[in-house]
């Protein structure tokens, strides 16, 4: 499979004073363009400092990172910048979104800074609002919608753009159980379509939901592993 994310040695240190702390200690890694791979450990693992790295969110220490064959440590914070817009969809736990703004409208926004013409941007989300299941609630101000609506919408406004990644962080971390079940159901699905995806979680269930295990502790790699049997999540009806 083509490499889309490879690291090499990548650490993350934070001084104070004369302390030390290695939230990413010397890790290497790839994923490959398709993959879909949940990155699990404890509170204060590094898993979220990993993410941010490879999200262009944070930059390394030291290490080197490749994405989609380019090394981008000596990129600028413009150049990351439009990386992420173009090629990064991110998924958070708090969802992101400007509550007074419709649906459409908070989808649009990627769209808005990637200067896509205005008559490209309606039929893009169009898509993206069809795919997770929210036609009918396109013109809802997104503080009208319940936690699993929201996070569908912060879904599609992450694919919108039909970057190269999509990232989640935590994403059912707000939700219960049902929502959960349904926002999982998307990921699989776009997963299914082709899009590559890491989550970030500390819930086994939904680290099950990936096809591959990354555990992180103490910063380092601990195992690394195919899933034999993916967690299959599927629900009969999308929730109202």
């Amino acid at each position: 499979m083509e490499k889309l994310i490879e690291v090499k040695n990548l650490t993350k240190v934070y001084e104070e004073g004369d302390s030390k702390t290695f939230a990413v200690d010397d890790i290497s890694l790839t994923i490959d363009r398709g993959e879909f791979v949940s990155i699990v450990g404890p509170s204060g693992s590094g898993k979220s400092t990993l993410m941010h790295i490879l999200g262009c969110l944070d930059r390394p220490t030291s290490g080197k990172y490749f994405f989609n064959g380019k090394e981008i440590n000596s990129y600028s914070d413009e150049e990351l910048a439009k990386i992420r817009n173009k090629e990064i969809g991110f998924v958070f736990q708090a969802f992101n979104l400007l509550p007074r703004l419709s649906v459409m409208e908070n989808v649009m926004m990627p769209l808005v800074y990637a200067g896509i013409p205005e008559s490209k941007r309606l039929t893009q989300c169009e898509r993206a609002v069809d795919l997770v299941g929210l036609h009918d609630r396109e013109k809802y101000q997104t503080a009208k919608l319940s936690g699993g609506q929201k996070q569908r919408v912060a879904i599609a406004r992450a694919i919108v753009n039909e970057p190269a990644i999509i990232f989640a962080d935590e994403p059912t971390g707000n939700l219960d159980s049902k929502s959960g079940a349904v926002v999982l159901e998307f990921l699989q699905k776009l997963n299914k379509e082709g899009h590559t995806i890491v989550i970030v979680t500390h819930e086994t269930y939904v680290a099950e939901s990936a096809r591959r295990i990354i555990s992180i502790k103490d910063g380092k790699i601990e195992s690394d592993m195919k899933v034999e049997h993916q967690r299959i999540v599927s629900k009969d009806a999308l929730i109202k």
